[in-house]
């Protein structure tokens, strides 16, 4: 287990973390103390605990906002997907009209060469 030290609103705290996560623990912190910063500059002298509640409180608002817009991409790409297997079903359906339609017209034109081929040998060719 490591251990960090980190300030935030001018007060230094010694945080345990998983071996390896430091400098990601270091960053929240100068985050959150950048944060109330920010807050005591556009509010003035509230109180500590006031400007630590209002930061947690903004962290909160960006992450419901970002399950939020998490959960409308993963709506998005469901809908993709849907979209993505009804076009490859789609796709499949023309793709065996097509074999259909060429295997039909080989047909045709065998029985027309056969034709073809009687006729050439004096006999009379059929009508139509």
């Amino acid at each position: 287990m490591a251990h960090v030290s980190v300030t935030i609103n001018g007060r230094q705290y010694r945080m345990a973390c998983d071996d390896g996560q430091e400098h990601h623990l270091a960053r929240l912190a100068h985050d959150l103390d950048q944060r109330i910063t920010k807050l005591r500059t556009n509010f003035g002298e509230i109180g500590d605990m006031r400007l630590t509640v209002m930061a947690a409180l903004l962290i909160a608002d960006e992450l419901a906002e970002a399950s939020q817009r998490a959960r409308r991409f993963e709506e998005e790409a469901t809908q993709l997907q849907e979209s993505r297997r009804a076009a490859a079903e789609r796709s499949q359906v023309t793709t065996a009209a097509i074999a259909a339609a060429l295997d039909s017209a080989a047909e045709r034109i065998e029985r027309v060469t056969r034709a073809l081929d009687h006729g050439a040998d004096g006999h009379e060719l059929p009508a139509g």
